[in-house]
């Protein structure tokens, strides 16, 4: 009678370890990919000229920071910064992402990095390229972008 408890109770964690392991790679998986479609609608965003639909990938706080050569705090502050920085669709020009990788850290947390290429006119400032981390969190309107550190290659 123990050794059957014994052998059900080994059964039901194996069982359970099992479960663990196929689904936690499919759980990452699964939030890797939307976390990504955030950061590919944003590119969306941009290319078509829509700053204001771009910076909706962006946390809606005060807290929320963009690093570059300099620091804005506060998703408002971002906006102006883009705004500034780009104020029309030719300084805005045409971006592509590559080398992508979210790497989930909890439920509600994680990291992206990857590169951008801006192709513009030289009357527009000419192509850019470099490198970004983005911190992002999950909240009641999905993954959003918390953090954003972006550095040209030039």
């Amino acid at each position: 009678m123990q050794t059957r408890r014994a052998v059900r109770l080994a059964l039901c964690i194996v069982a359970f370890d099992l479960a663990i392991l196929t689904t936690a790679p499919a759980t990452a998986q699964g939030q890797s990919t939307e976390i990504l479609a955030v950061v590919e609608k944003s590119a969306d965003d941009w290319n078509r000229g829509d700053i204001e639909a771009f910076v909706q990938c962006y946390e809606q706080s005060p807290e929320t920071t963009f690093v570059g050569a300099e620091v804005s705090r506060g998703t408002d502050a971002v906006l102006s910064r883009y705004k500034r920085a780009y104020p029309d669709p030719a300084r805005m020009g045409k971006t592509t992402f590559s080398e992508l990788q979210a790497r989930p850290l909890s439920a509600d947390l994680a990291i992206v990095t990857g590169r951008f290429h801006l192709a513009r006119d030289a009357q527009a400032g000419g192509d850019k390229s470099g490198l970004f981390t983005l911190v992002m969190r999950k909240g009641a309107t999905g993954w959003r972008i918390i953090h954003d550190h972006t550095s040209a290659d030039n």
